[in-house]
């Protein structure tokens, strides 16, 4: 009687334990959050919690270490059943490049608009300098990425591989700042005088009448300041004052 008194507790024991394993078996469990982690700390938690993590895709974002958990899917807390596969989104330990061939036309482009172009694929831009161009203001006249010119007048290096959250910098075209030879106004007409001043970047400054003006157009130059000196130069955008006469002077030719 003994003997079956023990074989029938241990039957009672396996029955309790079978219908344990089999109610918990198949239960839902709550996702924990892996966003945020390193992969190789949530790997290892979740296969504590009998999940098991798949890298599905991987991206680089500025400003982050490689490595982390960037998204999970399922979503964090949702119920799953155990073994569950998890696929997450990592980020990269590398940054993604961009050759200046993709990047398109920058040399004589506005450079606000290639700016915000540029903030789209994760470049940043500065202003270096400026250079005196005939054309647009702060339109791009060269390129530089890490102390070195990329684009400029004379062509691009197209195999340049640009990173990600890296920053170009660039030299623009501004119209004062430039020289040119003092044009010689004298004996000139007033017409004809504002007309190199314009062609040359230069402005009109003070005209004094020498005596009764009734064609101003018509009338002669009779003395410009600064004056007219072979090999001398002015800014661009600086004022000629002139002095005119109606009659043609004696002393032009």
């Amino acid at each position: 009687m003994l003997i079956l008194a023990v074989l029938f507790g241990i039957l009672f024991f396996g029955v309790l334990m079978w219908l344990r394993y089999y109610t918990n078996h198949g239960q839902k469990l709550e996702l924990p959050d892996y966003v945020g982690m390193e992969y190789s700390k949530a790997e290892s938690d979740a296969g504590d919690k009998s999940f098991q993590l798949i890298v599905n895709d991987s991206i680089h974002i500025v400003g982050r270490k490689g490595g982390e958990i960037v998204d999970q899917n399922p979503e964090a807390y949702s119920k799953v059943k155990e073994n569950r596969k998890v696929y997450v989104t990592l980020t990269k330990y590398n940054a993604d490049v961009l050759k200046v061939s993709s990047l398109g036309v920058m040399y004589g482009q506005d450079y606000e608009s290639k700016k915000n172009e540029l903030s789209h694929l994760s470049i940043s831009s500065e202003i270096k300098g400026y250079n005196y161009d005939t054309g647009e203001p702060n339109h791009i006249l060269e390129v530089w990425y890490k102390g070195q010119p990329i684009i400029t007048r004379n062509g691009r290096k197209d195999n340049i591989e640009i990173e990600k959250g890296g920053t170009l910098q660039f030299v623009l075209s501004k119209k004062q700042g430039g020289y040119v030879a003092i044009p010689n106004l004298n004996c000139t007409t007033y017409g004809a005088a504002k007309f190199i001043l314009e062609s040359s970047n230069l402005k009109l400054g003070e005209v004094n009448d020498s005596g009764p003006i009734n064609d101003r157009t018509n009338a002669y130059v009779l003395s410009q300041d600064p004056p007219f000196i072979a090999g001398e130069t002015i800014s661009m955008g600086e004022y000629i004052n002139l002095t005119i006469v109606q009659e043609r002077p004696s002393n032009c030719n």
